[in-house]
């Protein structure tokens, strides 16, 4: 075979195409993603990272562990613009944080995805600008979904997306994107073992955080006390029991003395509902447990082995 009927090849051909989808989300979502240099109130340095503008007055998402507390932040763009921000709120349960940019200027928003829809196998490419003037770019597929994982100060992340795309030093706070060139999860570094993976929150649960963040500074919310995931339902029960949906939340661990412990919440349980409120997954859980659930019992539908129960949990606020 000679050369040119090589580079034809069905297998060149497909890597051609793989590199092309992902050049044209880079052009399109990278003019999006800023670096982020944090200033402490005497004006010093604390720390960089990355965010991603999701909308075109400003707003950039990133993490809370970027931010660390502060409240101002340099953003440098894509296009090598300095800009000064404010953190308008930081909500540590999601390791996310919301920063304002103050200039009127015109900028690139990119768009949030619809988290619930990803499978895995699918593309996801992380985005992150941590020199300024250069986004830097690593690929690779969504590995699982609705992961709850524990971060290096032991608070506990639900709703986690994982890939086997490299989060590089300064990409934290950075989007994951989908080959549609949507924002499916900010990149987080903060979790134990991310080394040569990349783990980012959820774009739903960031899409849930933005809205709380812009209307109230900060995400007040119930306490619970599990990890969850989100599990496909055994389709022969949920017919018998005649179930609408076709996921739910599983519970991954239950918190020793947490209200779902108190309840009898138990490890391999399914979450259906909240409040008569549908459960699909840990996503809907974490909106469903927002500051009207605070200081309240309420029903929990489980499905338990192959039984649908109730169960009455007092939640409390989560400090």
């Amino acid at each position: 075979m000679d050369a040119g009927q090589d580079n034809e090849s069905p297998d060149n051909s497909l890597l051609d195409a793989y590199s092309k989808s992902v050049t044209r989300v880079v052009e399109r979502v990278g003019p999006s993603v800023v670096r982020l240099d944090i200033r402490r109130g005497d004006g010093r340095r604390a720390g960089s990272g990355s965010g991603v503008i999701v909308s075109p007055d400003g707003l950039v998402l990133t993490n809370s562990h970027v931010v660390q507390g502060a409240k101002r932040a340099d953003v440098t763009t894509l296009d090598g613009r300095s800009l000064s921000g404010r953190v308008l709120g930081d909500d540590p349960d999601t390791d996310l944080a919301l920063v304002r940019i103050d200039e009127s200027a015109t900028l690139q928003a990119a768009r949030l995805g619809d988290s619930k829809k990803l499978k895995p196998g699918e593309i996801a490419i992380a985005i992150g600008n941590p020199l300024g003037f250069d986004a830097t770019v690593t690929a690779g597929v969504i590995s699982a979904l609705g992961r709850s994982l524990r971060s290096k100060n032991n608070r506990l992340i639900e709703d986690v997306i994982q890939t086997d795309a490299a989060l590089n030093p300064g990409n934290s706070g950075g989007p994951l994107v989908s080959s549609k060139g949507e924002v499916i999860g900010v990149n987080t570094a903060i979790i134990t073992g991310a080394q040569g993976i990349c783990f980012a929150v959820a774009s739903n649960t960031a899409s849930f955080v933005l809205g709380e963040l812009v209307a109230h500074g900060r995400v007040r919310r119930a306490y619970l006390g599990i990890g969850a995931g989100t599990i496909v339902l055994p389709r022969r029960i949920a017919l018998r029991l005649g179930l609408g949906q076709t996921t739910g939340a599983v519970v991954s661990m239950v918190e020793t003395e947490s209200p779902a412990d108190h309840a009898g919440l138990l490890t391999g349980d399914i979450v259906l509902a909240v409040d008569g409120l549908p459960v699909t997954g840990a996503d809907d859980l974490i909106r469903l447990l927002g500051a009207d659930k605070v200081n309240r019992t309420i029903p929990f539908d489980i499905l338990r082995r192959s039984d649908r129960r109730r169960f009455w949990v007092a939640l409390r606020e989560r400090k």
